[in-house]
Formats: structure tokens, C-alpha cells, sequence
């Protein structure tokens, strides 16, 4: 996972747990967050281009991801947006821009939620707001639930076995539905491969199914309402809501009402032709966008 580059890897201690974290530049910092099932090595292109615009940016790699620990237990949404919490005051900083794409939205919607002193501004790629994910789910069985139908397989126990089974062919599969028309290059064969590697590393593939696994659980459980009554708290950080046209994955009707969760300036922003991977279908528009955000 430590892939080289103009960039730095290192690792930071925060809320318990070790985790991998790969940095470049200075100033400001921009913390991203990756998506299922992914790395940080999906904000490469980011890296680069904001270290050069001078800030400082640092990707992570999510708790039971990539070189980060993979502890049996944390998945749940408070434990992972403290997680946040804690790599910003790691890496020394009092608050942050935060970037969050698909599940890496999700913790940084939570993040934004009950840390809102920590995110100063709040960019959010292919991710709705968790209580309209949840709407959606059950208000849209043709749409959202049916796009969704891949989360009610991993709620069967030891499904982690299957989803690397033939070098990941599910998780491969199922990136390659979400592509959009990034699918048929040289560089998202490369990418399929990399995250093929990482979703195989011991315990992975069972840490990245328990965070969606908490999902179904919480929903059962007192602390899963009272999650529910803490989301519907506004967020107060500036927000940009970067959505693909395309994307099959997190469809655009489901996403498009998050904003009335934000109590900030709120922007939406569809991109045509673009599917669920969006910050490296169009790395160039995505970085154009989370700079415009950054210095307004």
C-alpha cells in the first residue's frame, strides 16, 4: 500500500488506533477521506495538485483499510468520526477541509455532524447525507434500494469470504459497475488492481463490511435512534456536494436533498457523464472545484 510518489507516508496515532496517512505539501491542511473499497491511493491526483496550490494535504487510509489498524470492533458512525476528530489534532491542526468520497462522505457527513468545530469546510463527492441515504433506502425500492442491493449481501455473516474469493472478483465487479465510462481505460484497469490487492489483506474485506453492517444493526438498536437525532442536527460548516449523473451507485435523486441538512451555504453540483468514481473519472474538474470551494 505504501506506493511511491511526490508525496510523504507516515503513521499517526489518534483514537486509539494507528493509522496510515500519506501527506504532501504545506499550509492549510485538507484531510480526504476514501470510499468502499478503496485507499488513499484514490486522492493521488488531489495529492499533488493541492500541495502544489500550497496546502497541505493528507490522505488516509480509514480504520481497518489499507495500512491502517484493522481492529475487530470501531466501525460504528461515532467511533468512526471521532476518528477524524483525532487525526486532525494528530497531525497538529486545530481544524481542517475535509473531503469525503462514498463511504469516506458518510464519515465525513458524521464527522461535520459531531465534530463540527474540527471541519472547517465540508466537500462531499458521490455521498448523500446519511438520513437521506436512509430515506432513500426505504422510500425507493426501485431506485436507491435496488442500487443498494450489494449492502444487504454484506449483512451475511462471513459474506467477507465470498467478496475475496477469485481476487476479489465481487468487489472488482462491483467498481466496475460504479465507473461510468472511466471503466474502459489503462489507468482504472491499474486502479482495479491496486484496490483488488488492498480489499485481500488480512482482515480488510471483514473491517470494511462491519462499518455497513452497523448500519443494519444500529437501525435495531437504541443507539442507532439516537443516531438518527443527531444527524438531524444541522451542519454548520460550508458545504459542497459533488454528485456524478452517472452514478449507479448513489443515485443523483437520493443524494440531491442533503442539503436540507446544512444550515452553511450549501452547493450542489451534478456532473454529466460522470459515474460514481468521480475524483478520478475527472481528477482536473474535482480539483478545480474542491480549490474553488477552498478559497472562497
Amino acid at each position: 500500500m505504501l506506493v511511491g510518489g511526490p508525496w510523504t507516508h507516515r503513521f499517526v496515532g489518534a483514537n486509539g488506533s494507528r493509522f496510515h496517512v500519506v501527506e504532501a505539501g504545506t499550509g492549510p491542511l485538507v484531510l480526504f477521506l476514501h470510499g468502499f473499497p478503496e485507499t488513499w491511493y484514490g486522492w493521488r491526483h488531489q495529492l499533488t495538485a493541492l500541495a502544489d496550490a500550497g496546502y497541505r494535504a493528507v490522505a488516509v487510509d480509514l480504520r481497518g483499510y489499507g495500512a491502517s489498524d484493522k481492529p475487530p470492533r470501531g466501525y460504528d458512525g461515532y467511533t468512526m468520526s471521532a476518528d477524524v476528530d483525532g487525526l486532525i489534532r494528530a497531525l497538529g491542526e486545530r481544524d481542517a477541509v475535509l473531503v469525503g468520497h462514498d463511504l469516506g462522505g458518510l464519515v465525513a457527513w458524521m464527522a461535520a455532524a459531531f465534530h463540527p468545530q474540527r471541519v472547517r469546510r465540508l466537500i462531499v463527492c458521490a455521498a448523500a447525507h446519511p438520513l437521506r441515504l436512509r430515506t432513500g433506502l426505504f422510500s425507493d425500492p426501485r431506485g436507491q434500494l435496488s442500487a443498494s442491493r450489494h449492502l444487504l449481501k454484506f449483512q451475511v455473516p462471513r459474506y467477507e469470504h465470498v467478496l475475496t474469493r477469485d481476487d476479489a472478483a465481487i468487489a472488482a465487479q462491483l467498481m466496475t459497475d460504479w465507473a461510468g465510462p472511466w471503466r474502459t481505460s489503462a489507468e482504472f484497469a491499474d486502479y482495479l488492481a491496486h484496490c483488488r490487492r488492498a480489499i485481500q489483506i488480512p482482515q480488510a474485506a471483514f473491517c470494511a463490511l462491519e462499518a455497513y453492517r452497523w448500519v443494519f444493526r444500529g437501525a435495531l438498536r437504541p443507539s442507532g435512534r439516537r443516531f438518527v437525532k443527531l444527524m438531524q442536527q444541522p451542519i454548520t460548516s460550508p458545504t459542497l456536494h459533488l454528485h456524478g449523473a452517472e452514478d449507479t451507485g448513489v443515485l443523483p435523486r437520493t443524494a440531491q436533498g442533503s442539503g436540507r441538512y446544512v444550515a452553511a451555504r450549501y452547493e450542489w453540483r451534478l456532473l454529466d457523464g460522470v459515474g460514481h468514481l468521480l475524483q478520478q473519472e475527472v481528477p482536473d474538474l474535482v480539483t478545480a472545484e474542491i480549490l474553488r470551494w477552498i478559497k472562497e
